[in-house]
């Protein structure tokens, strides 16, 4: 397929990527058209198919290229106390998912939009990430350093309790980042019986 005269490729589909993440986001995978996306990236609507197979396309490489970055952007020292390993975790959580909002929006949100093939892809990303801090947690659990009943239930609860944050936390209020990430790391080693 020939490209539009005048496009970049390594320009228009980065902002095609962009304005489907910007309008995902703030309108639900469901009402956003091809039409619109074309519109905020301003090139004809045919010209979007130079970029992307369809809007399904476009909402899984959104996900995987969010869920990609965070397993490649995560680091973990399987050597180191499981206490610190898991206020690392807290740390990296937060801070990694409070510079994207939008990405953290549409790949919990928009779950239910995608074709059985790709949710099923997408969920084996999401259970390496959570398998990461599950391993934490066995560690713990395992040291007598944290008790917990079930290492997979409570996995599960402490990422939906970190991912929150993305949710209504913003800077230039009442505390900063870092005061948030403080506190939650006291939340979470209550939640697993570890003293603060």
């Amino acid at each position: 397929m020939a490209r539009t005269a005048g496009s970049h490729s390594d320009i228009t589909g980065p902002k095609v990527r962009a304005a489907a993440l910007k309008l995902f986001a703030k309108q639900g995978f469901a009402a956003v058209s091809m039409r619109e996306i074309a519109r905020e990236v301003g090139v004809q609507v045919g010209a979007l198919y130079n970029y992307t197979t369809d809007k399904q396309s476009l909402l899984y490489d959104l996900m995987q290229s969010h869920l990609e970055a965070l397993l490649e952007a995560f680091e973990d020292d399987p050597a180191a106390d499981p206490q610190a390993r898991l206020q690392h975790f807290v740390q990296f959580h937060i801070g990694f998912h409070h510079d994207r909002p939008d990405a953290v929006f549409i790949a919990y949100m928009e779950l239910r939009n995608l074709t059985p093939e790709n949710f099923a892809r997408i969920e084996a990303l999401r259970r390496q990430y959570e398998d990461k801090l599950e391993a934490i947690l066995q560690a713990g659990v395992a040291g007598g350093v944290f008790a917990v009943a079930d290492t997979k239930i409570a996995t599960m609860a402490v990422i939906a309790m970190l991912t929150g944050v993305s949710t209504w936390f913003r800077a230039g209020g009442r505390l900063s980042l870092d005061d948030v990430q403080a506190q939650y790391i006291q939340i979470v080693r209550k939640a697993v019986s570890v003293s603060a």
